[in-house]
C-alpha cells in the first residue's frame, strides 16, 4: 500500500468510508516528518504500511490495522513517556469525527496502545501490528546497526552511561521473551535473526 494520500484513502475506504480527510492526513505528516525524528520517520511509517501489506490476508480487521499504523507513533517526543496514549487518543478521535462507530474508535486505540510492547497481546490484530511494528529488529546486520544508531541520536540529550543502562534493560526486555514475534509468519521469518541483533547490540552496549 502506498503511505502517501492514495493509500490514506484506501484505509478509510476500507473501513467504509468513501472520501477521506486530507487535512489530518497534512497534519499527520508535520508530525511524522518533526525534525528531532531519526528512526521514527516516514521512513518507519511506509515500511510498517509495506511490511503490513504482506500479512494482510492474515488480518480480521485490516482498515483498522492500517489506520493504527498511520497513527501509532504520530506523537513521538522522547521526553514524554505518554507518546502512545496521546497518539491513541488522537486516533480515536479521529475515527468519531468520521462519524465511525464507537466499537471501532476503540479497537484502533487499543491497537496504537498495544505499540508499547509491554507483552503479548491477546487479541490476534493487535499481535499482527506489534509484529509489524518490530520487523525492524529482525533486519540485516547492518540496517539493524543503522537504526541503533538512529534512536541513539533521537536520545541525544540523554548522556551515555545512562542510555547504556536503559537501552539495555528495552533491548534485553524483548531478548528475555519467549517468542519476539507471536505470529508464525514473522516467528519463521525474522525470529533467529532478530535475537541475533539484540545479542549483538546488548554487547556493544555492555562493552
Amino acid at each position: 500500500m502506498s503511505s502517501g494520500l492514495p493509500g490514506w484513502l484506501n484505509t478509510w475506504q476500507e473501513l467504509g468510508m468513501q472520501a477521506a480527510d486530507e487535512a489530518l492526513y497534512e497534519r499527520l505528516m508535520v508530525c511524522w516528518s518533526e525534525p528531532h525524528r531519526r528512526y521514527h520517520t516516514l521512513h518507519h511509517l511506509r515500511e510498517c504500511l509495506t511490511t503490513f501489506d504482506e500479512v494482510r490476508e492474515q488480518a480480521q480487521r485490516p482498515g483498522e490495522i492500517d489506520l493504527a499504523l498511520w497513527f501509532h507513533d504520530a506523537f513521538y517526543d522522547p521526553l514524554r513517556h505518554d507518546n502512545e496514549e496521546r497518539s491513541a487518543q488522537w486516533a480515536r478521535d479521529a475515527v468519531l469525527e468520521a462519524g465511525l462507530p464507537q466499537d471501532v474508535a476503540d479497537r484502533v486505540y487499543a491497537l496504537v496502545m498495544a505499540t508499547r510492547h509491554e507483552g503479548t497481546p491477546e487479541d490476534p490484530d493487535a499481535r499482527l501490528l506489534v509484529d509489524v511494528d518490530l520487523a525492524s529488529l529482525g533486519a540485516d546486520a547492518k540496517r539493524f546497526d543503522d537504526d541503533d544508531l538512529q534512536i541513539r541520536a533521537e536520545y541525544a540529550h540523554v548522556p551515555e552511561p545512562e542510555y547504556r543502562v536503559g537501552r539495555r534493560r528495552v533491548l534485553g526486555n524483548f531478548l528475555a521473551r519467549p517468542r519476539l514475534y507471536s505470529t508464525d509468519y514473522f516467528h519463521d521469518a525474522l525470529e533467529e535473526r532478530a535475537r541475533d541483533n539484540l545479542r549483538r547490540a546488548i554487547a556493544r552496549l555492555e562493552s
